[in-house]
């Protein structure tokens, strides 16, 4: 809301569907290249490949409006950013300065998706996971967010909208809700992943006291990047599939992790097979 206050939903770009969906297709692209990339450099995987980029593009296919450009397409930019940022704090001796960028890459994607502000915490997760405890690097990200608000609040005060500033923060009033309201069927297509994420928890479990400390802490930290992710949907006022396109990093790196230590080849590519089939079938049938 923050933008859409600012500039009016009437000043948004309008793009005809074949140019918006070819534009999506090279973000997504695009995306996923950089994912890969960051994945094999951190060593994630234990081997070079491109089976992160595969899953990526794979997930980011499972419903129709994943294949448009949407504002979770836009962060899901900023998290892969903010997921190489984190990654790296294992590395470093001072990291204040690198927590203030962080804090300020959220305030900045927050501003484009407002449920994204819930990423913050995932700055003080990295921090307890990577780090020893020191107060100015827990502060640092806080006034780094800070920092993006001021100046939005002066932007807003300088062209006398004062008061709808105030509204970016109504989706904090919204109650946590007890019951969704979902079709199954549209959701069938999830069966296969979730199965494959199951399979990914059995390799995982054999590996994971076999792999060195950072990647272990590494997974960690994707597993609270998802769950963020997740919980993050009810501040939005309308619940939209698009919203969970920001669970795809961090499904996309658990995949490949089950692909490349699978043991049995005919069942994973049974089980690619399966996906994409069910993709191929709930996008056009």
């Amino acid at each position: 809301p923050a933008l859409g206050n600012l500039l009016g939903e009437n000043n948004l770009i309008n793009l005809s569907p074949s140019t918006n969906v070819f534009i999506t297709l090279i973000l997504t692209i695009s995306q996923a290249t950089i994912l890969n990339r960051i994945t094999s450099h951190f060593n994630l995987l234990g081997k070079p490949s491109f089976l992160v980029a595969l899953m990526y593009m794979t997930l980011a296919s499972l419903f129709l409006p994943f294949l448009v450009l949407s504002p979770t397409l836009i962060c899901n930019f900023i998290s892969i950013w903010m997921l190489s940022k984190l990654l790296s704090l294992y590395r470093q001796t001072d990291v204040k300065a690198e927590m203030f960028d962080l804090g300020m890459i959220v305030g900045i994607g927050s501003l484009i998706y407002f449920p994204f502000l819930s990423m913050f915490a995932l700055l003080w997760i990295g921090l307890l996971i990577f780090r020893p405890f020191n107060w100015r690097e827990w502060i640092t990200p806080l006034l780094g967010l800070a920092t993006v608000y001021f100046i939005l609040a002066v932007i807003y005060l300088w062209m006398g909208k004062m008061e709808q500033f105030y509204t970016i923060w109504l989706p904090f009033t919204y109650k946590f809700p007890t019951a969704i309201r979902i079709q199954l069927v549209d959701y069938l297509v999830l069966v296969p992943v979730i199965f494959t994420l199951i399979l990914f928890l059995l390799v995982l479990k054999d590996n994971f006291f076999k792999s060195v400390v950072h990647i272990r802490k590494s997974f960690q930290l994707l597993f609270f990047m998802l769950c963020l992710a997740i919980v993050s949907f009810y501040w939005n006022k309308k619940l939209t599939e698009a919203h969970f396109l920001l669970c795809a990093p961090s499904i996309a790196i658990y995949m490949a992790y089950y692909f490349t230590y699978a043991k049995k080849k005919w069942f994973f590519e049974v089980v690619y097979a399966i996906i994409t089939l069910t993709i191929i079938y709930f996008q056009f049938f």
